[in-house]
């Protein structure tokens, strides 16, 4: 797998009406996937999508990939896992990192969720998750070897003019590729995920 011309796609902003929804293997939920890539296949490298998890369920087993878990909207998540440990994912915006091997159980506090689904794999990349207010103006470094996935969570923003990049509303996703060092100005008010994506090691 190409992970610099992985890191190369070209920069876009998803509209969240435009995410593929698709009913979870066992039933049990539904996922909105946001971006995968490489674009077609199962054999991804990096997947970013938004879990809708109706009742409590078993974790689908991703070996190689590491997950990280965003609480978006509800009451909140229990992580089961199987050796006992056991998290609460609460709002406003609880995390959780764990490994996509790991045995666990996801227990509803009450009533449905929607959570934001991180996964990469680890062979491959390297994904660093940052949860930020955005008041007045914030900066995206792209260059060789790194590109950035921005998710919004709330309020509104949008990129300089020069950027050909449209405005984003709450639920939308940016994705900033890799390539020739470039600043990206994003300005706007309210919160969102910043995802800095770069080669393994």
């Amino acid at each position: 797998m190409d992970i610099d011309a992985l890191l190369r796609t070209p920069s876009q902003v998803i509209s969240s009406l435009d995410y593929r929804r698709e009913r979870w293997r066992n039933g049990l939920g539904w996922t909105r996937e946001i971006v995968r890539l490489p674009a077609q296949g199962d054999d991804w490298a990096l997947r970013l999508s938004v879990a809708e998890i109706e009742q409590d369920a078993a974790f689908s087993a991703f070996p190689g990939v590491e997950r990280e878990l965003v609480l978006l909207q509800g009451n909140g998540v229990r992580l089961r896992f199987a050796d006992g440990r056991l998290t609460e994912v609460l709002p406003p915006h609880g995390r959780v990192r764990f490994a996509g091997e790991e045995a666990l159980d996801g227990e509803l506090v009450d009533g449905t969720t929607h959570d934001f689904n991180l996964m990469w794999k680890r062979g491959l990349l390297q994904a660093e998750l940052l949860h930020r207010p955005l008041v007045g103006s914030m900066f995206f470094f792209c260059e060789p070897g790194v590109a950035w996935a921005l998710y919004l969570l709330a309020g509104h923003a949008e990129f300089g003019a020069d950027s050909g990049l449209p405005p984003m509303q709450a639920g939308d996703t940016a994705w900033l590729g890799a390539g020739e060092r470039q600043r990206h100005a994003l300005q706007g008010g309210g919160e969102l995920l910043a995802i800095r994506v770069t080669r393994a090691g």
